[in-house]
């Protein structure tokens, strides 16, 4: 399993520059930026979601209570449309 460790002493650069590069963080090179991204996909290098949430203590899960159980809902367009305007703003607007 490839880690930012690995990623970072491909690149040249500290853990943490990969993890800020991860990030976006504005004081980071676009130059630094790009190498290491392109590390990233060369090694098909994927952060793991569930070390993300417990540091920065967010989730970015949305849950939707349906009032009904979902076979019953799906069988009514609206509630397939509903559903993929939700997943639209929450892509579009980075909630």
């Amino acid at each position: 399993m490839i880690t930012i460790k690995d990623i970072a002493k491909l690149a040249g650069v500290s853990p943490s520059t990969v993890s800020r590069v991860i990030s976006n963080h504005p004081r980071i090179s676009s130059e630094t930026s790009v190498k290491v991204k392109q590390i990233m996909k060369e090694l098909n290098y994927h952060p793991n979601m569930m070390a993300k949430s417990l540091v920065s203590k967010t989730t970015q899960t949305l849950g939707i209570m349906l009032p009904r159980p979902a076979e019953e809902l799906f069988q009514n367009y609206f509630f397939g449309e509903l559903l993929r305007g939700d997943h639209y703003a929450c892509n579009t607007h980075e909630l």
